[in-house]
Protein backbone atom coordinates (compact mmCIF):
# COMPACT_ATOMS: atom_id res chain seq x y z
CA UNK A 1 0.00 0.00 0.00
CA UNK A 2 2.93 2.12 0.50
CA UNK A 3 4.79 1.52 -2.45
CA UNK A 4 1.44 2.25 -4.67
CA UNK A 5 1.00 5.15 -2.43
CA UNK A 6 4.41 6.47 -3.53
CA UNK A 7 3.71 5.49 -7.28
CA UNK A 8 0.48 7.56 -7.70
CA UNK A 9 1.87 10.79 -5.74
CA UNK A 10 5.01 10.96 -7.71
CA UNK A 11 2.92 10.63 -11.36
CA UNK A 12 2.05 13.64 -13.60
CA UNK A 13 -1.60 12.82 -13.42
CA UNK A 14 -3.18 16.37 -14.84
CA UNK A 15 -6.69 17.43 -13.43
CA UNK A 16 -6.97 14.00 -11.41
CA UNK A 17 -3.90 15.67 -9.57
CA UNK A 18 -5.02 18.28 -9.20
CA UNK A 19 -8.50 17.17 -8.11
CA UNK A 20 -6.91 14.80 -5.59
CA UNK A 21 -4.91 18.19 -4.19
CA UNK A 22 -8.03 19.92 -3.97
CA UNK A 23 -9.78 17.15 -2.28
CA UNK A 24 -6.70 17.11 0.52
CA UNK A 25 -6.53 20.99 1.00
CA UNK A 26 -10.54 20.54 1.83
CA UNK A 27 -10.50 17.49 3.83
CA UNK A 28 -7.27 18.42 5.84
CA UNK A 29 -7.83 22.37 6.18
CA UNK A 30 -4.28 22.60 4.31
CA UNK A 31 -3.72 27.09 4.61
CA UNK A 32 -2.22 27.47 0.84
CA UNK A 33 -1.94 31.18 1.90
CA UNK A 34 1.44 30.13 3.69
CA UNK A 35 2.73 28.60 0.61
CA UNK A 36 5.07 30.34 -1.59
CA UNK A 37 2.79 29.31 -4.70
CA UNK A 38 -0.54 29.16 -3.59
CA UNK A 39 -2.25 28.00 -6.51
CA UNK A 40 -3.12 24.03 -6.62
CA UNK A 41 -3.32 23.53 -10.50
CA UNK A 42 0.18 24.73 -10.45
CA UNK A 43 1.64 21.22 -8.66
CA UNK A 44 2.66 18.91 -11.17
CA UNK A 45 2.06 15.79 -8.94
CA UNK A 46 0.50 15.03 -5.18
CA UNK A 47 4.39 15.20 -3.97
CA UNK A 48 5.37 18.56 -4.94
CA UNK A 49 2.50 19.68 -3.52
CA UNK A 50 3.08 18.19 -0.29
CA UNK A 51 6.63 18.98 -0.09
CA UNK A 52 5.52 22.56 -1.20
CA UNK A 53 7.99 25.84 -0.14
CA UNK A 54 6.26 28.61 2.52
CA UNK A 55 6.60 31.72 1.52
CA UNK A 56 9.60 33.42 2.98
CA UNK A 57 9.19 34.97 6.00
CA UNK A 58 6.05 32.41 7.18
CA UNK A 59 8.80 31.05 9.55
CA UNK A 60 10.85 33.42 11.31
CA UNK A 61 13.73 31.73 13.40
CA UNK A 62 13.37 32.88 17.31
CA UNK A 63 16.34 34.14 19.14
CA UNK A 64 17.54 30.38 20.68
CA UNK A 65 20.05 28.16 20.89
CA UNK A 66 17.66 25.30 20.00
CA UNK A 67 14.71 26.21 17.28
CA UNK A 68 11.80 23.55 16.30
CA UNK A 69 12.89 21.71 13.27
CA UNK A 70 9.42 21.12 11.55
CA UNK A 71 5.32 22.45 11.89
CA UNK A 72 3.67 19.69 14.23
CA UNK A 73 2.45 18.60 17.30
CA UNK A 74 4.89 16.99 20.19
CA UNK A 75 4.63 13.71 20.90
CA UNK A 76 6.84 13.69 24.00
CA UNK A 77 9.81 15.13 25.10
CA UNK A 78 12.24 15.26 28.38
CA UNK A 79 14.55 13.53 29.78
CA UNK A 80 16.08 10.35 28.81
CA UNK A 81 16.21 7.72 31.43
CA UNK A 82 19.61 6.07 31.36
CA UNK A 83 19.18 4.28 27.82
CA UNK A 84 14.98 4.68 27.36
CA UNK A 85 12.99 6.86 25.41
CA UNK A 86 9.42 7.68 26.69
CA UNK A 87 6.57 6.98 23.81
CA UNK A 88 3.51 7.05 25.99
CA UNK A 89 2.21 5.78 29.20
CA UNK A 90 3.19 2.60 29.92
CA UNK A 91 6.05 2.13 26.72
CA UNK A 92 9.41 2.85 26.48
CA UNK A 93 11.82 2.43 23.81
CA UNK A 94 15.79 2.49 23.92
CA UNK A 95 18.49 5.05 22.05
CA UNK A 96 20.32 2.04 20.80
CA UNK A 97 17.10 0.16 18.98
CA UNK A 98 16.45 3.71 17.56
CA UNK A 99 19.41 4.57 15.86
CA UNK A 100 19.90 0.89 14.60
CA UNK A 101 21.61 -1.14 16.97
CA UNK A 102 24.59 1.20 17.22
CA UNK A 103 25.49 1.06 21.15
CA UNK A 104 28.07 3.44 21.16
CA UNK A 105 26.76 6.05 18.96
CA UNK A 106 23.45 5.75 21.77
CA UNK A 107 26.41 6.10 24.32
CA UNK A 108 26.24 9.84 23.12
CA UNK A 109 23.57 10.33 24.36
CA UNK A 110 22.84 8.16 27.90
CA UNK A 111 20.86 10.42 30.19
CA UNK A 112 20.32 13.16 27.67
CA UNK A 113 17.54 14.74 26.29
CA UNK A 114 14.79 14.37 23.12
CA UNK A 115 12.29 15.83 21.46
CA UNK A 116 9.33 13.88 19.40
CA UNK A 117 7.39 15.69 17.15
CA UNK A 118 4.84 13.99 14.90
CA UNK A 119 3.58 16.01 11.39
CA UNK A 120 -0.15 15.82 10.74
CA UNK A 121 -1.19 15.81 7.01
CA UNK A 122 -2.07 19.39 6.92
CA UNK A 123 1.26 20.05 8.54
CA UNK A 124 4.85 21.72 6.48
CA UNK A 125 6.75 18.76 5.50
CA UNK A 126 10.39 20.28 5.19
CA UNK A 127 12.65 19.67 8.05
CA UNK A 128 14.90 22.29 9.31
CA UNK A 129 18.16 22.43 11.27
CA UNK A 130 17.88 23.11 14.80
CA UNK A 131 21.19 24.75 15.39
CA UNK A 132 24.13 25.19 13.10
CA UNK A 133 25.42 21.14 12.37
CA UNK A 134 27.94 19.76 10.13
CA UNK A 135 27.10 16.16 8.87
CA UNK A 136 29.19 13.13 10.08
CA UNK A 137 27.06 10.16 9.46
CA UNK A 138 23.66 9.31 7.64
CA UNK A 139 21.85 5.66 8.30
CA UNK A 140 19.53 4.35 6.63
CA UNK A 141 17.62 1.30 9.17
CA UNK A 142 14.75 -0.91 7.40
CA UNK A 143 11.69 -1.81 9.79
CA UNK A 144 7.82 -1.61 9.78
CA UNK A 145 5.40 1.07 8.55
CA UNK A 146 3.16 1.19 11.25
CA UNK A 147 1.27 4.46 11.58
CA UNK A 148 2.66 7.04 13.60
CA UNK A 149 -0.71 8.93 14.86
CA UNK A 150 -0.91 9.67 18.71
CA UNK A 151 -3.68 6.79 19.13
CA UNK A 152 -0.77 4.39 17.71
CA UNK A 153 1.95 5.88 19.40
CA UNK A 154 0.14 5.14 22.79
CA UNK A 155 -0.70 1.35 21.62
CA UNK A 156 2.51 0.28 20.05
CA UNK A 157 5.78 -0.94 21.75
CA UNK A 158 8.66 0.59 20.19
CA UNK A 159 7.16 2.53 17.27
CA UNK A 160 9.64 4.73 16.68
CA UNK A 161 12.57 2.13 17.21
CA UNK A 162 10.47 -0.43 14.87
CA UNK A 163 9.44 1.75 11.89
CA UNK A 164 11.77 1.92 8.74
CA UNK A 165 13.73 5.31 9.24
CA UNK A 166 16.29 7.76 8.79
CA UNK A 167 19.22 8.65 11.22
CA UNK A 168 21.41 11.93 10.39
CA UNK A 169 24.13 12.42 13.10
CA UNK A 170 25.61 15.94 13.25
CA UNK A 171 28.13 17.74 15.22
CA UNK A 172 27.59 21.16 17.17
CA UNK A 173 29.18 23.60 18.88
CA UNK A 174 27.28 22.63 21.60
CA UNK A 175 28.09 18.92 20.84
CA UNK A 176 26.52 15.86 18.60
CA UNK A 177 23.62 15.62 17.88
CA UNK A 178 20.80 13.46 15.93
CA UNK A 179 17.46 13.99 13.76
CA UNK A 180 15.36 10.93 13.37
CA UNK A 181 13.34 10.82 10.44
CA UNK A 182 10.53 8.17 11.30
CA UNK A 183 8.99 6.53 8.43
CA UNK A 184 5.11 5.16 8.68
CA UNK A 185 2.07 3.63 6.35
CA UNK A 186 1.22 5.47 2.87
CA UNK A 187 5.31 7.35 3.61
CA UNK A 188 6.36 6.93 -0.14
CA UNK A 189 9.84 8.21 1.28
CA UNK A 190 12.26 10.23 2.52
CA UNK A 191 14.65 12.41 1.47
CA UNK A 192 17.89 15.17 2.68
CA UNK A 193 19.24 17.98 0.94
CA UNK A 194 22.62 16.35 0.53
CA UNK A 195 21.43 12.79 -0.48
CA UNK A 196 18.25 12.87 -2.39
CA UNK A 197 15.49 10.65 -1.89
CA UNK A 198 16.96 7.74 0.77
CA UNK A 199 13.90 5.38 0.14
CA UNK A 200 13.11 3.52 -2.04
CA UNK A 201 15.20 1.51 -2.75
CA UNK A 202 13.89 -0.27 0.56
CA UNK A 203 16.79 -2.38 1.89
CA UNK A 204 16.24 -5.52 4.46
CA UNK A 205 19.88 -4.14 6.01
CA UNK A 206 20.95 -1.30 7.44
CA UNK A 207 22.66 1.16 5.17
CA UNK A 208 24.97 3.89 6.01
CA UNK A 209 27.13 6.38 4.60
CA UNK A 210 30.06 8.59 6.53
CA UNK A 211 30.76 12.63 5.33
CA UNK A 212 32.46 14.23 4.24
CA UNK A 213 32.31 11.32 1.14
CA UNK A 214 35.25 11.03 -0.35
CA UNK A 215 36.44 13.84 -2.64
CA UNK A 216 33.27 15.61 -1.09
CA UNK A 217 33.03 18.94 0.72
CA UNK A 218 31.18 18.93 4.27
CA UNK A 219 27.71 19.17 4.94
CA UNK A 220 27.28 22.37 6.98
CA UNK A 221 23.85 23.52 7.16
CA UNK A 222 23.35 26.32 9.06
CA UNK A 223 20.10 27.33 11.99
CA UNK A 224 16.47 27.36 9.72
CA UNK A 225 18.17 25.60 6.84
CA UNK A 226 16.15 22.74 4.76
CA UNK A 227 17.81 19.31 5.85
CA UNK A 228 15.13 16.93 4.74
CA UNK A 229 11.92 16.33 3.35
CA UNK A 230 8.85 13.33 4.10
CA UNK A 231 7.29 12.86 0.82
CA UNK A 232 3.90 11.94 2.90
CA UNK A 233 4.64 12.93 6.42
CA UNK A 234 5.88 11.53 9.51
CA UNK A 235 7.56 11.57 12.43
CA UNK A 236 11.12 13.72 14.02
CA UNK A 237 13.00 12.11 16.77
CA UNK A 238 15.23 14.34 18.33
CA UNK A 239 18.74 13.63 21.03
CA UNK A 240 20.64 15.75 22.31
CA UNK A 241 23.96 14.64 24.69
CA UNK A 242 23.38 14.99 28.85
CA UNK A 243 23.53 18.63 29.60
CA UNK A 244 22.35 22.16 30.69
CA UNK A 245 19.40 22.10 28.34
CA UNK A 246 15.95 23.69 29.13
CA UNK A 247 12.84 22.98 26.95
CA UNK A 248 11.12 25.76 26.16
CA UNK A 249 8.27 26.11 29.26
CA UNK A 250 4.93 26.42 26.61
CA UNK A 251 5.97 23.26 25.05
CA UNK A 252 4.47 19.89 26.57
CA UNK A 253 2.66 16.93 25.25
CA UNK A 254 0.19 17.31 22.62
CA UNK A 255 1.26 21.46 21.87
CA UNK A 256 1.11 22.40 18.65
CA UNK A 257 4.22 23.94 17.20
CA UNK A 258 5.67 25.69 14.24
CA UNK A 259 8.97 25.58 12.28
CA UNK A 260 11.46 28.16 14.29
CA UNK A 261 9.67 28.76 17.71
CA UNK A 262 12.01 28.31 20.46
CA UNK A 263 12.36 24.88 20.94
CA UNK A 264 15.14 24.84 23.82
CA UNK A 265 18.00 27.13 25.59
CA UNK A 266 21.18 26.30 27.60
CA UNK A 267 20.05 26.52 31.05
Amino acid sequence: MTAFAGFVASRERGWVTTALIRWFVGKYQVNMAEAANPDITAYPTFNAFFTRALKPGARPLAQAALVCPVDGAISQLGAIDRDQIFQAKGHHYSTTALLGGDAALAAHYQDGHFATIYLSPKDYHRIHMPCDGRLSRMIYVPGALFSVNPVTARGVPGLFARNERVVCVFESARGPFVLVLVGATIVGSMATVWHGVVNPPRSKAVREWRYPASGQPEVVLNQGDEMGRFLLGSTVVMLFPKGSLRFNPDWAHGASVRLGEAMASDA
